[in-house]
């Protein structure tokens, strides 16, 4: 059984190998499926920690970050000890976009977890202009996403670990509106080779279609123009497109390549495949020096590795959380400079008990 169980996970080690070597290899020219799908704020990553490990957090995520990340992850006690935790998360994005996420996870059976997540984009004010007045008719309008889930997460095996969320899709602009259910799935293999390798994967986003709706897709239209006697008030709509969602499918790999009584140095690597766009990779690194009491991350990441005519590639972090009486406090940052755009910067404010 131990020589399966090894075969095993040797054949996935290797096939994420492959997988990104034959992403190095993918033709340049295919057509682009960049800008095909809508609710792309699903896809940004929530949390400092996943963040600067260059979004590789697919098989380490854990408590309420795993909420974001791959929901098997969020039964997974945190530091061996605490199963509740909750997070809260600002990422000044870039043009003045606010990125706020929260996420709770309470165990209610003696393995099981329940998880409820809320993330919200806040794109800011906008001035409405029109071809009579490019600069501005006094107006103004704002644009907001928004996404709440629900998430139950437990181990199937003393190892194996898999969850789901079912979650709802929200964006507006305006007076438009767009609204789906979508789903999440993932689960966590932690084996007892490589110092603990940890494999995982999930499917993100899978759900419905996105379709704009609203007072402003109402117009009124003449059926027969060429009639005097026909009324030119008719009510109408205008039927918007409608859009799939950025179905994320990954499969991530978590080797302590180094691990001691109070060092370990982990290395991570996500294949990451959407539907709105090619396959490819993450890669991160997080070292950490840690007591029974307390611990110190730096983490540094490479994201999306092959793909071309990215603004950023790099990310870097660190974090430090402390035990306090029966409760552990966690205080992370991660930091994303860009080429052409403004630097991000993202603070989490965490509590595990």
């Amino acid at each position: 059984m131990n020589m399966k169980f090894l075969t095993l996970v040797n054949r996935s080690l290797f096939l994420l190998v492959i997988l990104a070597g034959l992403i190095s290899q993918a033709p340049v020219h295919a057509q682009s499926r960049v800008g095909t799908t809508a609710a792309t704020f699903l896809t940004m990553g929530a949390g400092a920690k996943g963040i600067s490990l260059g979004h590789a957090y697919t098989s380490i995520a854990t408590g309420p970050d795993a909420l974001f990340w791959n929901p098997g992850g969020a039964a997974r006690a945190f530091n061996g000890r605490q199963r509740g935790g909750v997070l809260f998360s600002n990422n000044s994005w870039i043009a003045d976009i606010d990125y706020n996420a929260f996420a709770v996870v309470v165990p209610i059976t003696a393995t099981g977890v329940l998880g409820l997540s809320l993330s919200t984009v806040d794109y800011g004010r906008m001035d409405v202009r029109t071809v009579s007045s490019p600069e501005g008719t006094g107006e103004t309008f704002g644009a907001q996403d928004l996404s709440i889930g629900l998430t139950y997460s437990m181990p199937l095996t003393p190892s194996f670990y898999f969850g789901g969320t079912t979650k709802f899709v929200r964006q507006s602009i305006r007076d438009m509106s767009a609204s789906t259910v979508a789903f999440d799935f993932g689960f966590v293999l932690v084996t007892d080779y490589l110092n603990g390798a940890q494999i995982a994967a999930s499917i993100m986003n899978f759900g419905g279609k996105m379709q704009m709706d609203g007072i402003n897709s109402e117009v009124n239209i003449d059926l027969d123009e060429a009639n005097t006697g026909s009324t030119e008030s008719i009510p109408a709509r205008i039927r918007m497109d409608r859009w799939d969602l950025p179905i994320s499918f990954k499969l991530g790999v978590g080797i302590p390549a180094i691990s001691t009584s109070n060092i370990e140095l982990m290395l991570l690597a996500d294949a990451h495949q959407t539907n709105d766009n090619n396959l490819n990779s993450d890669f991160g690194a997080q070292l950490k020096y840690f007591t029974r009491n307390m611990a110190f991350n730096t983490r540094m990441g490479f994201k999306d590795a092959f793909l071309d005519n990215v603004d950023s590639h790099l990310s870097y972090g660190a974090g430090l959380d402390v035990q306090v009486s029966g409760a552990r406090f966690g205080f992370d940052f991660a930091y994303v400079p860009f080429d052409l755009l403004d630097e991000t910067k993202t603070f989490d404010f965490r509590i595990y008990f």
